[in-house]
């Protein structure tokens, strides 16, 4: 961390990150009272799918920036003109450029009929939506609610909530054995999520509870709001504890720098009070839904979960 933001007093250019947001075409657009930033880059390909993707935390905007140019221009990256999308990425209520929610009611549910009002407005009457972490649970919301137009969605970095079998659930909420139901490669699934949840999800129970208790001290201090961001980001990179050697520190520190500036290290953590508060909705997603589970991820749902918890598993 020392050398992080000795990098980021003397060295990092926050101009340069400018440059790379200004590369591509951003809005805002007001839905249900709050101003919503979003990028929006149209295929030259006019058959294009429209695809609204979605950012996590401790991310944003910027995490999603090196795969426009492939998704929108395939051929000109190794693919086919049927693999082109038209691109919406937005920034969640509450984090970046989008607005910060002055009241309660900005969970999960509600972002993804936002999310469903934006990508109509824009035209887009036929569209699919992905998504990791938040952007993975919105895209989920989506799936169950199903509004006219979506065709289906794709997650990676899914959380436990959605897809967990529930005796298995309880288990770990109670601090229960393994149910003996389980299979070896479920057990080791189950295993991991424990040490998860004793080891490295203190950060969530503090957001799902008390956000702007630390979220003001965060905007106190830049340095402490690059501790609590770069915690997680190491943590979750598939160089774990390394993460230099997946991302540059330029793109860990455009990140940080992104919340400090718009002082979202507060109103960010909000989004885990309000999904709590508003709790799981179970009904079953009525889309197709295509899964990536990636090899550093920390929580890795066998195919047999997934396909229960989405009945039209596609991928």
């Amino acid at each position: 961390l020392q050398e992080l933001v000795a990098y980021w007093q003397s060295a990092y250019d926050w101009r340069g990150a400018e440059r790379k947001l200004n590369a591509f075409p951003q809005f805002l657009t007001n839905i249900d009272g709050l101003d919503i930033h979003f990028i929006h880059v149209r295929s030259r390909h006019e058959n294009a799918l429209p695809l609204i993707m979605t950012h996590g935390w401790p991310g944003s905007v910027f995490e999603l920036l090196d795969v426009i140019a492939p998704l929108t221009d395939p051929t000109a990256h190794g693919g086919k003109v049927e693999d082109a999308f038209h691109l919406v990425i937005p920034s969640i209520p509450g984090f970046g450029f989008s607005q910060k929610p002055t009241s309660t009611g900005w969970d999960a549910q509600r972002i993804a009929m936002a999310w469903d009002r934006l990508m109509k407005r824009l035209g887009y009457n036929r569209y699919v939506s992905q998504g990791g972490d938040w952007g993975a649970i919105i895209s989920d919301a989506l799936a169950r609610q199903a509004p006219e137009g979506l065709l289906g969605i794709h997650v990676n970095r899914i959380e436990r909530a959605t897809t967990f079998p529930a005796n298995a659930a309880q288990a770990l909420k109670t601090g229960g054995p393994a149910p003996d139901s389980l299979s070896a490669e479920e057990r080791k699934v189950f295993d991991e999520a424990r040490d998860f949840l004793n080891s490295g999800f203190g950060y969530a129970s503090i957001l799902s509870t008390r956000p702007e208790t630390v979220g003001y001290g965060l905007a106190d201090s830049p340095v402490g709001l690059a501790a609590w961001l770069y915690d997680k980001i190491a943590d979750w990179v598939f160089t774990r504890g390394n993460p230099e050697q997946t991302l540059s520190r330029d793109d860990i520190l455009d990140n940080i720098t992104l919340y400090w500036l718009t002082n979202t290290g507060p109103s960010s953590g909000r989004i885990y009070w309000e999904n709590l508060k508003a709790g799981a909705k179970l009904t079953a997603a009525k889309v197709p839904v295509a899964v990536t589970v990636f090899p550093g991820e920390v929580y890795r749902p066998p195919r047999n979960w997934l396909s229960k918890a989405y009945p039209q598993l596609v991928y």
